[in-house]
């Protein structure tokens, strides 16, 4: 009784404390998640700076929601999860989208102020 009883407080202790949390962040869902926010922040530097143009950005934003909706969508049809193969594609797609970025920034048209 006594083993079960501490065994029930340490997985609380673990789920409750900082136990399982941390390792959550770390999972390759928290990267999809973090990769996503970095290129949105690029995507503004972009746009302040006048290295993206209005259709320039209208371009990458709008292959950014199509990305965003697929990964909605996959998580929606796994229980919340990306399968290993869904990860894989949704980083070529993030590699992908990542290169119209740059190239899009560093191609020598800029927006009017």
């Amino acid at each position: 009784m006594k083993r079960c009883v501490l065994t029930i407080m340490t997985a609380g202790l673990m789920l409750g404390g900082t136990g399982v949390l941390p390792l959550l962040a770390d999972e390759p869902e928290g990267r999809v998640h973090q990769r996503k926010e970095n290129q949105q922040a690029r995507i503004a530097q972009g746009v302040e700076t006048g290295s993206l143009t209005a259709r320039e950005t209208a371009n990458v934003e709008h292959k950014e929601a199509n990305l965003n909706q697929e990964i909605r969508a996959d998580r929606l049809a796994n229980g919340g999860n990306l399968t290993n193969n869904e990860k894989r594609q949704i980083n070529r797609q993030q590699n992908r989208l990542s290169r119209n970025i740059y190239r899009d920034k560093h191609n020598g048209v800029h927006q009017s102020r």
